[in-house]
């Protein structure tokens, strides 16, 4: 492989609910249907809009956050999995400049990776050109280079807003989405349905499409972005130790996966940097399945949507007896967030319906109407883990609409947060919580995860 440029831009808002997402994903189809190989990326902690990109590209979305897993390992991510696509679409945060060092503006300016703004004009004229001057000033360094209008009513409405922009502001007019389209994902308390929901149709799909083709110059975007990663890293390069197989050590280590429609929510790059190290990664579905693959070294329960799932996981009595009883056998355990809460007592839906899980932790998680917490976190490891010894830094991030019983005293807390809370709750060889962590920020964890399963 060859060093290459390919284009490559983010997808901004300037605010949640622009259109971001819908402008994002039109792009990646649009592109698609003309024959290109789209690599899609999602700016920020998000799951769900990767698994929407994978949809619709039909390859893998990865995300890219500098705070999180920081900027050597964003680069090394962008570039990695860039190197066999014809295009690379990056899809923002919520509005341009929102989340600090995790925004889309800080991920522009950062990796010198231009931008499209999308503008809802709806009940707007002329100005619209005053925020889109906003957003080319306020950090120069990250203005936008093209602007996509979303909810253009008529002609007349186009006309007076793209006459206003092109007098006063830099970015070029790329295109619109009509006010009349009528594309919508359904959505629910953690956001957009899942890939394995299927919530986009094949028919919505090729209509968004179609509509972006339609509206939206896609062979100036190609030349207006083709500079915008650079270079792609060739395989006579050094590659990225987290990001390649360390095919030496291949099947050091044998994970067991819970992944199916209730757990579901991984990043990606964490399976690539557990490989590296020397893992073998084996998906079970804890809906479907009876037992655990056999000849495991440790389980990886993932977060997702176990509320919604919860009367078939507690029906399925062999695949809890099954797990119980690896708990109780001293095995390893590592489980985040939905994956924790199927290792309580049992969980509290919405309607005060009790459903019993593991029990490993005696505590009962419990559905809210509200959300329960939001937000990046560090932790310090306070005594030695499944990840490695005291002192040990981890990032991640926390979104989750339940909260559990108060954890008795004699769980011990792993992790000290730099909320000023305690977390990383461990019974025998568990270590489980509510934070989603990043490998990224630390790849060595892997390798101090092998460590741990084979003592």
């Amino acid at each position: 492989m060859t060093n290459k440029t390919i284009p490559t831009f983010i997808v901004s808002g300037t605010s949640s609910g622009s259109g971001k997402t819908t402008v994002a994903l039109g792009l990646m189809a649009a592109f698609k249907e003309k024959g290109y190989s789209v690599q899609p990326f999602k700016c920020g902690p998000d799951f769900i809009d990767p698994g929407l990109h994978s949809l619709i590209t039909g390859k893998v979305s990865r995300n890219v956050d500098l705070w999180m897993s920081g900027e050597e390992f964003s680069r090394k991510t962008l570039f990695q999995n860039s190197r066999d696509a014809d295009i690379a679409i990056i899809e923002g945060v919520m509005g341009m400049f929102d989340g600090g060092i995790s925004s889309s503006g800080s991920l522009s300016e950062t990796l010198d990776i231009p931008g499209i703004l999308v503008l809802d004009v709806r009940s707007m004229a002329q100005s619209a050109a005053a925020i889109v001057k906003g957003f080319e000033t306020l950090r120069p360094k990250a203005a936008p280079k093209g602007i996509i209008l979303n909810r253009i009513a008529s002609e007349r409405h186009l006309q007076l807003v793209s006459d206003a922009i092109r007098e006063h502001c830099e970015a070029e007019i790329l295109g619109y989405l009509p006010r009349t389209l009528e594309f919508e994902i359904p959505s629910r308390h953690l956001g957009l349905l899942t890939e394995d929901e299927a919530p986009l149709s094949p028919e919505a799909i090729q209509l968004l499409a179609k509509t972006i083709t339609e509206h939206v110059d896609l062979d100036r975007i190609e030349k207006l972005f083709k500079n915008g990663l650079q270079p792609v890293v060739s395989s006579s390069s050094k590659t990225n130790e987290s990001n390649e197989t360390n095919t030496a050590n291949e099947g050091r280590c044998r994970i067991g996966i819970a992944r199916d429609k209730a757990f579901c929510f991984y990043y990606e790059d964490n399976f690539d940097i557990l490989r590296a190290a020397g893992c073998e990664l084996i998906f079970f579905s804890p809906l479907t399945d009876t037992e655990l693959p056999g000849n495991l070294d440790a389980l990886y329960l993932g977060g997702g949507y176990p509320e919604l799932y919860a009367e078939r996981l507690s029906n399925n009595l062999p695949m809890i007896s099954a797990i119980r009883q690896w708990v109780e056998n001293d095995r390893p355990v590592y489980a985040e967030c939905g994956g924790f809460m199927y290792l309580t007592e049992g969980i509290i839906d919405q309607d005060n319906v009790f459903h019993q899980m593991v029990g490993a932790f005696p505590v009962k998680a419990r559905m809210q109407k509200t959300r329960a917490s939001l937000g990046y976190r560090e932790v310090t490891t306070r005594s030695p883990c499944c990840f490695g010894p005291v002192g040990t830094i981890l990032r991640g991030h926390e979104f989750h609409y339940s909260s559990i019983d108060k954890m008795p005293a004699h769980i011990e807390r792993v992790y000290a947060v730099n909320n000023g809370t305690s977390e990383g709750y461990t019974y025998k060889k568990v270590l489980g919580g509510y934070m989603h962590l990043h490998f990224g920020f630390a790849p060595q964890v892997a390798s101090e995860f092998i460590n741990f399963c084979r003592e």
